[in-house]
């Protein structure tokens, strides 16, 4: 079964396909020409010419990526159902190419599937580095006021470099333009409304689209949704707690399951004496007898697998042969520090989320904070990454954190697993705070990243809500499915990323 195509990165893509030329304003009634895709000539291709900038349409345009799958039962068309990518940096084309293999059959036969590639991103103008500057980013835990400058500095240089090679849609790939270029999508299809199946990420273009365009909503879904209100402190705690939530769930599995290797002993005590050995430099990399695993890897390798209960035993496997000192199975451990990597995604972070911090005291501050807030793992990598990726942004940003402001006719559906690393629970209840009157909170009381899929009880409800607009009861739960007894369809084959990879998309 394909993947689900929310992917935390973009694909690999030569330098001398950086950057489109802008060209002139944006036609007053856009169109889009279509034709089948190369990868799949069921779902047809196309692209539409959006502005630079939405706030100066006259400074000119770029094309972003769309794609859509047909109603396979034109009769009983309800409309168009929007698939929100991922990330940041996942593709709504991929989504809607694959859709057969995760979708239930019943969406696929109602709805005309549709979606774009977030501006910045795989067909839509990506934001392009280069890749010897990528290579050089310092170590994200900086322990010192030089580390700190030092990244300061490198993070100017890579925008510079990725501003030059990008061209001017750089400064304005955040989700807030986004949202408008999917209502230019929908009105190019001469739609009055779409019905809207975010995941993660995608549910930040969600939010922001229900919030300025509420009379287009149909239905809008938001699985595994992002809090756009939290400050750095409030995203860094929430994000720590649920790396420590999530290793506090794959020890009570190791105790109860006889399958997990170190059943029966102390995993806690195993799991420190593992980073404390990558500290000291004992851990190497696999196929990489020089190079050395730090402790930050690990977490995040960890972290990865947590996104699905399906990957505990493939966590348990992986400390046993690194404490063992053996031959690591798992190719997502192995740490290729000098691959080429054109593609940086991250700058529509950047442009959604100011999480300032002013100095090393200040950012040592956070960091033993977290490290009360998760003894075990420390902190959690998508704590770390972000906010340093991010420091010396440039004010102000043109999508800030503000509350939620939806008035759509019909209430929003948040669904979010009670056990998520990524999109941790506490953002769902304040999302659906929110949202007030004009939201729905729908818990699943299992484990991992995105709710759709997880058994008939969340998969039936998402499905009723988007096809009747039927919300589920408030308060509504749904019960944990044990991994093997999830269903094979509508599930996302699931490999963890490579160490230390950002983003909220499902894992690559």
């Amino acid at each position: 079964m394909r993947r689900f195509a929310a992917l935390l990165t973009g694909l690999l893509v030569p330098l001398s396909l950086l950057s489109p030329t802008a060209t002139a304003a944006t036609p007053s009634k856009p169109a889009i020409a279509w034709a089948p895709c190369p990868e799949d000539p069921a779902v047809e291709c196309g692209a539409l010419a959006v502005p630079v900038d939405w706030n100066n349409p006259a400074s000119g345009t770029f094309e972003v990526g769309v794609a859509r799958r047909k109603a396979t039962d034109p009769s009983a068309r309800i409309g168009v159902l929007v698939l929100g990518a991922g990330g940041p940096g996942g593709s709504g084309v991929e989504e809607v190419l694959f859709a057969n293999d995760y979708l239930s059959p019943e969406l696929v036969r109602r709805f005309d599937v549709i979606g774009l590639d977030p501006r910045g991103t795989n067909r839509s103008n990506p934001v392009v580095c280069s890749t010897a500057v990528l290579a050089e980013a310092p170590f994200p835990l900086m322990r010192s006021q030089a580390d700190f400058d030092r990244r300061l500095a490198y993070n100017e240089r890579l925008r510079a470099d990725c501003r030059a090679r990008t061209g001017p849609v750089f400064d304005h790939v955040d989700s807030l333009s986004t949202a408008k270029d999917l209502d230019a999508f929908r009105a190019a299809l001469g739609e009055r409304q779409i019905s809207y199946w975010g995941g993660s990420y995608g549910t930040l273009l969600g939010q922001l689209y229900a919030e300025n365009f509420p009379h287009r909503v149909r239905a809008l879904t938001l699985d595994s949704t992002m809090d756009h209100s939290l400050g750095t402190r409030g995203f860094m705690d929430t994000e720590s707690w649920g790396a420590q939530d999530a290793f506090d769930e794959f020890v009570a599995w190791c105790k109860r399951e006889s399958t997990c290797l170190q059943h029966g002993k102390d995993l806690r005590a195993i799991w420190k004496d593992l980073l404390g050995r990558a500290d000291r430099g004992e851990i190497g990399v696999p196929g990489q007898p020089d190079a050395k695993l730090t402790a930050f890897e690990i977490i995040s390798y960890a972290v990865g697998n947590f996104y699905d209960p399906r990957g505990w035993p493939r966590l348990s496997q992986t400390i046993d042969e690194l404490l063992g000192g053996g031959t690591v199975s798992d190719a997502a451990l192995t740490v290729d520090r000098t691959q080429e990597v054109a593609r940086n995604p991250f700058q529509i972070f950047c442009l959604d989320f100011r999480l300032p911090v002013r100095d090393y005291r200040e950012w040592n501050a956070h960091v033993r904070r977290q490290n009360k807030i998760a003894p075990d793992m420390r902190y959690s990598s998508l704590a770390i990454f972000p906010v340093v990726s991010c420091l010396g942004q440039p004010a102000p940003i043109p999508n800030p954190q503000h509350e939620l402001k939806v008035r759509t006719k019909t209430p929003l559906l948040v669904a979010n697993s009670l056990h998520d690393p990524a999109t941790v629970y506490p953002w769902a209840l304040g999302t659906a705070r929110q949202l007030g009157r004009y939201g729905r909170l729908l818990t699943y009381e299992g484990w991992g990243h995105i709710v759709y899929g997880r058994g008939e009880c969340a998969t039936g409800t998402i499905d009723a809500y988007l096809l009747s607009q039927r919300l589920p009861a408030p308060g509504a739960r749904c019960p944990a499915v044990p991994p093997a007894e999830l269903s094979s369809r509508s599930l996302r084959e699931f490999t963890p990323p490579k160490p230390g990879t950002p983003g909220w998309g499902f894992p690559s």
